[in-house]
């Protein structure tokens, strides 16, 4: 072929135009303003909202796939955790009807033994449901108010309780309303029974740390790691077997002659908002009997004096 009829004109791809650097001032400028205009006059809003609508039927097309695999797999797992939350249900259904069998039979054991010894039966102690309302504004008391006071028949000193166990004790009852002192407060105090050792002592609040603890225990004195304490019922407050705290720590020190006993209260007012109000057992029990006189103060009888003519016996 002839040099000559060679077409010597760069291909469409190599063809020079404007340069590269009046492209990119280009661009630019038009993106910012676009983005000026879309945010200043909202241009691209109704192109946007209408690509939107055309594009979903594909989107939804495409998604249509990934629902099934997903909802397919949920199904499955889903029906996997039914079936263990069945026989768990079962499992513990079979426990609490032995727990239920086995309560009956010794409530009726009980029973026998109080009416064979003459011994009167358990106080019935009476209850009240309230609410928390809110926290003490007092930075150095652990103390919350309940919805119930005097006019609900609250009385002073009554146990509070939640389903964990002693919340507190009511310190100033209103008309309405009622001061529930926590047990972890600095001035609360509550005498309890080791369940393990069936020692009787004295648990203290520790103040804004939320804790107890049990003071005036000799450094020698039995107690361990995860013993559970519980109301004695001996104060004429609270009635036996509740729950209060449970040893988190025990520090024996050579130097002193008590131990450190640190405890973790059963019953937390952190996402507490319904408690029950027990009637003090002080109020069902019969009353005390009045102290003898002593002889030396005790007044000689009179002797009565004789009528005229009739003889003094």
């Amino acid at each position: 072929m002839p040099l000559g009829t060679l077409d010597r004109t760069p291909p469409p791809f190599f063809r020079q135009g404007p340069s590269a650097l009046s492209k990119l001032v280009f661009f630019s400028a038009l993106a910012i303003f676009l983005m000026v205009a879309d945010t200043r006059m909202q241009v691209v809003q109704p192109l946007r909202q209408a690509l939107a609508v055309a594009l979903l039927p594909l989107q939804r097309a495409v998604a249509v796939p990934f629902d099934v695999l997903m909802g397919g797999t949920d199904y499955l797992r889903g029906l996997a955790a039914a079936r263990d939350g069945e026989r768990a249900a079962q499992q513990q259904a079979a426990l609490l009807s032995e727990r239920a069998a086995r309560a009956e039979l010794l409530a009726t054991e009980n029973a026998r033994l109080r009416a064979l010894l003459e011994l009167r039966p358990a106080l019935a102690v009476r209850s009240l449901p309230a609410e928390l309302l809110y926290e003490a504004a007092d930075p150095y008391s652990r103390k919350v108010f309940i919805d119930r006071g005097l006019t609900q028949g609250v009385k002073l000193g009554a146990p509070v309780l939640s389903e964990a166990g002693v919340l507190g004790q009511v310190t100033q009852v209103y008309p309405v309303t009622a001061e529930v002192t926590l047990l972890s407060d600095k001035d609360a105090a509550i005498p309890v029974l080791n369940t393990r050792t069936q020692q009787r002592s004295a648990a203290f609040g520790a103040g804004r740390s939320g804790g107890m603890e049990l003071r005036f225990l000799s450094g020698n004195a039995d107690v361990k790691v995860g013993d559970l304490l519980h109301t004695s019922g001996l104060d004429g407050v609270y009635p036996p077997g509740l729950a209060v705290a449970t040893v988190v720590a025990v520090e024996r020190r050579v130097e002193s002659g008590f131990a450190r006993i640190a405890l973790a209260p059963s019953a937390s007012p952190d996402g507490v908002r319904q408690v029950l109000v027990l009637e003090p057992v002080g109020l069902q029990m019969p009353p005390r009997p009045e102290p003898a006189v002593p002889l030396a103060n005790a007044k000689p009888a009179k002797t009565p004096k004789a009528r005229p003519g009739v003889a003094a016996p």
